[in-house]
């Protein structure tokens, strides 16, 4: 069985992080086990990782996904061990109208990244034509993922 290239680089955005933690049958979940795998290289910045840190400790979330903050925390940490960590050279900023997606576009851009993988593909807007960066879906990149097993 063929597994997923590691240079094959994404981002994810907080929805699909928080979507992974909530519903573990899902395909943002299997997205996160799969970079656990090493089957792509998640790409991180350090905003990034706090801001996966606020949203998914949430006690609503929390509360959802049936997790205490401490296993959060191990998950969370667990992405940043297989992550290629990038800085912000650049802000590209205002590309978008969210400020909290301008900081995951630009963890594509800094990262070199392949696609932005996200359940918000309207709000990147032109960010796929104009840098290059591929939108998809979570259903998508897993797509992409078991199409490259076989």
């Amino acid at each position: 069985m063929m597994s997923y290239h590691p240079s094959v680089r994404w981002v994810l955005d907080t929805n699909v992080v928080v979507a992974g933690l909530r519903s573990p049958r899902g395909a943002s979940a299997e997205l996160l086990r799969g970079a656990l795998r090493r089957e792509y290289t998640p790409v991180l910045s350090v905003a990034m990782v706090l801001e996966y840190e606020a949203v998914c400790c949430d006690p609503r979330h929390r509360m959802e996904s049936g997790l205490r903050e401490r296993q959060v925390h191990e998950v969370i940490d667990a992405l940043c061990a297989v992550c290629d960590h990038v800085e912000s050279r650049y802000q590209w900023r205002p590309q978008l109208r969210d400020p909290n997606d301008e900081m995951v576009l630009e963890a594509a851009i800094n990262g070199k990244a392949d696609a932005l993988v996200t359940f918000n593909a309207k709000d990147f807007g032109a960010a796929q034509s104009r840098f290059g960066i591929s939108i998809l879906s979570p259903a998508d990149a897993l797509r992409r993922i078991r199409t490259a097993r076989t």
